[in-house]
């Protein structure tokens, strides 16, 4: 085990907290163990231990991420996410495996839409070739976590949105019954209506979408007394 990782593990394990351990991870439906440390004491931890020890050298990165991935209790995949999101903008275009071995190995939705919304997002557009080479292999993947992340990572674009480039998603994706592709086509056209709410509601109107995804894509929208 990378040194950086063990000291990690040591500064986390004596704060488990077994009694919150089991309802942590029954909320994600018994997918993984937890220590049992919840979010706001996890963050405090880390910043002490980033104190302490600094950030890993980027030529160390992968070793260190992977490995957090590996120990079983779900707090060191979220602590790997957090180091992540504090290099992301220094990660060169190679980098873009790393995201997809996190994207593909323990998948759920609370590390993958992590890695969308953030490290994805900002690496596609730093690095463009990576976004040509690895979003056509994604789009197509029948691996859902992959299809998901292709919906998700332009939440926080706003006007930079490639509109065209997510309805063309959308609609590779509109045969699935899964759960988690439906309701991310929802909470992908949601987050564009807020910024272009005529492209959004005519899209509806006009694309058979699930139930589940149309509910989801205008729900902000009728929040907003709009149609």
């Amino acid at each position: 085990m990378h040194s950086y990782v063990q000291a990690l593990q040591n500064h986390l394990e004596p704060h488990a907290n077994p009694a919150e351990a089991g309802p942590m991870s029954q909320y994600m439906r018994n997918q993984f163990p937890f220590l049992g440390i919840k979010t706001p004491a996890r963050r405090a931890l880390l910043k002490t231990f980033l104190a302490t020890h600094g950030l890993p050298p980027l030529i160390n990165l992968e070793t260190i991420l992977k490995e957090l991935w590996a120990l079983p209790e779900r707090e060191y995949q979220y602590s790997a996410l957090t180091l992540l999101d504090k290099v992301t903008k220094k990660l060169p275009a190679d980098t873009i495996a790393l995201l997809e071995y996190l994207i593909t190995h323990k998948s759920w939705w609370d590390t993958v839409d992590l890695l969308a919304g953030h490290a994805v997002a900002v690496h596609f557009q730093r690095h463009p070739a990576a976004r040509d080479t690895f979003l056509p292999i994604w789009r197509a993947s029948d691996n859902f976590w992959l299809r998901r992340t292709t919906l998700l990572f332009q939440l926080s674009y706003k006007a930079n949105t490639d509109a065209d480039l997510l309805f063309n998603l959308i609609r590779e994706n509109l045969d699935s019954d899964e759960f988690f592709i439906q309701k991310a086509i929802g909470w992908a056209l949601r987050e564009y209506s807020k910024t272009d709410a005529q492209t959004v509601v005519d899209f509806v109107q006009a694309t058979p979408l699930p139930s589940l995804s149309a509910r989801e894509a205008l729900k902000w929208l009728q929040n907003q007394s709009r149609p």
